[in-house]
């Protein structure tokens, strides 16, 4: 597996513009998409290309089976699962290069079972409002990844992080 400075991982995703601009953001950052399990829509449908615009060529597209077949493809590297129902807050996790940032669709999220088995390593978003179940998937993505790569050092010059990250908190 080629080295990527972050993973961005969506488990079924069933929304294509979701998928595209997820996919542009990382076009825009150069960061792996992992596109995992059943998705609810073709590879090649038209409101997918048209949310990530012409910017295809530039994704790290990977597709992986099912859950499990993404753990094995990072054999031992960190893996964070978002979730609404999540107790930990995604800032208070000290990111680093290599992370691989997963997420689950957009009607019923990462499943409870898988959640749990990884307890320490499930973050939330944190929302103010209990009358909005979940931020949209898209959204969700942009918040965590960009946080990530903040902590990483990035700058919009193509410049990489210098060694390891920024972040004030470990797990």
């Amino acid at each position: 597996m080629k080295q990527a400075l972050l993973h961005i991982a969506l488990v079924e995703p069933q929304i294509p513009p979701n998928t595209g601009n997820i996919a542009r953001l990382c076009a825009a950052n150069d960061l792996a998409l992992h596109l995992v399990g059943k998705l609810g829509f073709r590879i090649d449908d038209r409101s997918l290309r048209r949310a990530g615009l012409d910017y295809w060529p530039h994704v790290d597209l990977r597709l992986e089976e099912n859950l499990h077949e993404l753990q094995r493809a990072f054999n031992g590297a960190r893996l964070f699962y978002f979730s609404a129902r999540a107790d930990r807050i995604y800032s208070e996790v000290e990111y680093r290069s290599g992370d691989c940032l997963v997420f689950g669709s957009e009607s019923q999220g990462l499943p409870q079972e898988v959640l749990r088995a990884n307890h320490n390593h499930a973050l939330r978003i944190p929302q103010r409002s209990p009358n909005v179940r979940s931020l949209n998937l898209a959204t969700a993505v942009g918040i965590a990844a960009y946080e990530a790569l903040r902590q990483l050092g990035f700058t919009d010059d193509g410049a990489m992080p210098m060694n390891g990250s920024v972040g004030k908190n470990s797990l």
